[in-house]
């Protein structure tokens, strides 16, 4: 379903077949059976992607959001023979040098485009000439957006049907639910949690073209939603919504994804009446964990059985502590029992496409004998409790080092979510003069909410759980919280503007300095505004250490 246009299972197959055919003539002989797709959420995406199905293809789901260089490069370094893509992204297209020829560029909303498929629309499933396995290419996702070149993770047709079938019987699909797909099918939660299940389990499918907040309850009560992904923040604009009176009248039961957060997650059960069910699985399928009855609030859940995930130290792989937490939750012991989650089991993991380094790096090369060879390293932090459950702490390239103490940033930012004149707080590191780095968040008030630098003094002294180094060294404000294209916090944005940033920025300066000469990393207020003589001072304080530059870039 996607606004008045319905399409049922029959006519998706059709139009896949046909689609299939059309292809096999367009690839050229020896070339890779790669098409790239880059349209927003409608029909043609998951048309064209069983198409390739189909066909033994791979699509490339190319990210709208690139721009220039980066989104030739993305299209040429996946190999793409064939480009999809529709009217309203042929501008990002215009003066690039492309690795597609034109001939091969199919615009689906061009009046001419049926035309292309009428040769094919006897096209059966069953009589196509291809043969795919459970081994063939059918995913290219790239990963790692924000953080420099993207990354094209493989999936296979068997690792995908596998995805779905596990998510019909965790969620139990049935053929009368209607999964929402309003996060974008380029990223690998529309198509591996959301398309996947709903294939697998013959539900419906309903599709948004790009997501949107207030058109979220239209939707979901327009097609009967009863199931829905997300990822980053949509939760929280979910929630930035007017509260309505009829907030609850739908049927959707069930939201899965990751990165709500527990305090979102509470508030969209109350008021929405749906369970959120954050869970863990990277769109390379190295390491997943399933949520059970049992899993406490703020956790993901456990290991699958007979999967050996950890949590380890990033450098040696020693298997760290478990987590000590009170009465209410929190964690005590964060410096300790914080690291990366690996998986030493088996693993789905099934490459990057032409990135040996980057394969080899996420298995840290199999054969080379060091500690954690072979195990898939997924590049988040973990903590697991005493009963065995994990929890989530962040990306390895959101921790920060403060005074010789690793800090994850997204601990950081839970606490932070408590302070109730904000609607989102994102934390980040900036550069310390002398080593490592020191804490700063940016807060997205709540309209007309003035920051008042004693009342946030105030509330971080009240949080039990906020460890003696985690407190912002820094802090400013933001309308709202930057975010990548799958709504992401763009951590990268708000760590290249650093506190040399538009509009104020308050900080708590250093105390008096220590034995050492150095100041002391714990923040305990009050904040001020930062001016231009106080970076000044600190240039002039710490000029002769090698990272003073960094405080005048």
């Amino acid at each position: 379903m996607w606004g008045e246009r319905t399409l049922t299972h029959h006519e998706l197959a059709a139009g896949a077949a046909a689609r299939a055919a059309l292809l096999a003539e367009l690839l050229p002989r020896g070339a890779e059976p790669h098409l790239g797709i880059l349209l927003d959420n409608i029909p043609d995406y998951p048309l064209w992607i069983s198409a390739a199905a189909l066909a033994g293809a791979a699509v490339a789901g190319i990210n709208p959001t690139r721009r220039g260089p980066e989104l030739a490069r993305d299209i040429a370094h996946t190999d793409c023979a064939v480009l999809i893509t529709e009217t309203a992204h042929l501008p990002l297209l215009a003066g690039l040098e492309l690795s597609v020829p034109p001939e091969r560029i199919l615009v689906v909303d061009d009046p001419g485009h049926p035309g292309l498929l009428t040769p094919y629309a006897d096209a059966r499933p069953d009589a196509l000439t291809a043969r795919p396995t459970p081994d063939s290419h059918l995913l290219l996702y790239f990963t790692s957006g924000s953080t420099g070149t993207p990354k094209a993770a493989l999936c296979t047709q068997g690792r995908l049907a596998a995805a779905g079938h596990s998510l019909v019987r965790h969620f139990d699909v049935r053929r009368d639910d209607v999964h929402y797909l309003c996060m974008p099918m380029f990223h690998g939660n529309a198509v591996i949690a959301g398309w996947a299940p709903a294939l697998a389990g013959g539900a419906a499918v309903a599709l948004r073209r790009r997501f949107s907040a207030s058109a979220f309850l239209p939707d979901v009560r327009r097609y009967g939603a009863t199931y829905f992904t997300y990822v980053g923040r949509a939760v929280h604009y979910l929630l930035a919504t007017p509260p309505a009176p009829d907030d609850r009248d739908h049927r959707l039961r069930t939201g899965f994804g990751t990165e709500a957060g527990t305090v979102d997650a509470a508030r969209f059960a109350d008021r929405f009446g749906v369970r959120l069910v954050e869970g863990y699985g990277s769109s390379e399928g190295g390491a997943a964990l399933q949520r059970t009855p049992d899993t406490p609030p703020g956790a993901i859940g456990r290991p699958a059985p007979g999967d050996d995930l950890a949590v380890v130290d990033p450098e040696t792989g020693t298997e760290l502590p478990p987590a000590r937490l009170d009465a209410s939750g929190r964690l005590l012991n964060g410096e300790q029992a914080i690291g990366e989650l690996v998986n030493r089991g088996r693993s789905s993991f099934e490459g990057y496409w032409r990135n040996p380094e980057a394969t080899a790096a996420r298995t840290r090369g199999r054969a080379s004998g060091q500690v954690g060879a072979g195990w898939y390293w997924t590049g988040d932090l973990f903590f697991r409790d005493a009963d065995g459950f994990f929890h989530f702490a962040g990306r390895t390239d959101d921790r920060l080092r403060v005074d010789s103490e690793n800090l994850a940033a997204a601990m950081i930012e839970n606490i932070l979510a408590r302070y109730a004149p904000a609607t989102g707080a994102a934390v980040y590191a900036v550069p310390d003069p002398v080593a490592g780095d020191q804490v700063m968040a940016a807060l997205a008030m709540r309209d007309g909410v003035p920051f008042d630098p004693d009342d946030f003094a105030v509330f971080l002294a009240a949080q039990p759980d906020l460890g003696t180094k985690m407190a912002p060294r820094f802090v400013r404000t933001v309308p709202a919280l930057p975010v990548t294209a799958t709504n992401k916090v763009h951590r990268v944005a708000l760590r290249r503007e650093g506190f040399r940033c538009p509009g104020p920025v308050w900080w708590a300066p250093p105390r008096e300095p220590g034995g050492a000469g150095l100041p002391s990393a714990e923040v305990s207020g009050p904040y001020r505004l930062f001016t231009e003589e106080d970076r000044a001072a600190l240039l002039a304080r710490y000029g002769e250490h090698d990272r003073a530059h960094l405080l005048d870039r």
